[in-house]
């Protein structure tokens, strides 16, 4: 006898007619019938400037008779913000910071020779590009055996992390560095080096050299689809909330 699969939650019923904003001594909040939105740490969920809140709130007014919050990465990555990042900053800065010794950049194929050239044209523009905003290089390997960084230019790399005050652009730089494996790239969406999805697909290399070798999984394309999704909200997260922090750099 063959178990039946249990039954997603069901989602809420939408409960309310029109999404708006307010501004409230200079942040901006999200209302729902002019009732305040919370996150689900029960703290009112407010954004630094009106263009964040009013797309969080266009999220809020596009859900039918039920709430789905897939379809609401804005308003996901401002709760993560809010309820997770703002209470441990500094922590989850020293997380985040921590990534730039295993980059996914820094580790490249051995072979074949297509692949090699491939990772090299995508990824050496990154890296030569990050080595000179820290002022420093950053080592590069063949294979998966661990290449230390320098000192320095790590210690550099932190010192810039640790000038990024906003829990929204960091809990956005943790959402783009996991979804990608580089923080560097990460990085280079929040300085507007590169545009997220652009980021997203360099990551994703080595896997489209699988793909053409041995074609596409439609689970695994949907399952990058979802990623890529939550990729691009990140880095217009980054783009709505304004340019309050100030980063450091040895060159642009």
């Amino acid at each position: 006898m063959t178990e039946t699969a249990p039954k997603p939650p069901e989602l809420p019923r939408r409960f309310y007619e029109t999404a708006s904003v307010a501004e409230v001594d200079g942040r901006w909040r999200v209302l729902l019938d002019g009732r305040l939105v919370r996150t689900p740490g029960r703290t009112v969920l407010e954004a630094t400037t009106r263009e964040l809140a009013e797309a969080i709130a266009q999220e809020w007014a596009m859900q039918g008779e039920r709430i789905d919050p897939s379809s609401m990465p804005l308003t996901r990555l401002l709760n993560t913000a809010v309820d997770g990042v703002a209470p441990r900053l500094a922590e989850t800065r020293d997380d985040l910071a921590g990534y730039v010794e295993s980059d996914l950049l820094f580790y490249r194929a051995d072979g074949p020779e297509r692949l090699v050239a491939q990772q090299a044209h995508g990824w050496d523009p990154i890296v030569e590009w990050a080595g000179r905003r820290v002022g420093g290089a950053f080592n590069i390997t063949s294979g998966i055996v661990h290449v230390a960084q320098p000192t320095e230019t790590v210690r550099a790399f932190n010192t810039m992390m640790a000038a990024i005050s906003d829990p929204l652009k960091i809990a956005a730089l943790h959402q783009m560095t996991t979804l990608t494996g580089s923080v560097l790239l990460a990085y280079a969406v929040l300085e507007g080096h590169l545009d997220a999805e652009t980021a997203f697909e360099l990551a994703h290399i080595d896997e489209d050299w699988n793909i053409e070798l041995w074609g596409a999984d439609e689970e695994a394309a949907q399952r990058r689809a979802s990623r890529r999704d939550d990729m691009v909200a990140a880095g217009r997260a980054i783009g709505l909330a304004g340019s309050a922090d100030q980063i450091p750099a040895n060159q642009s």
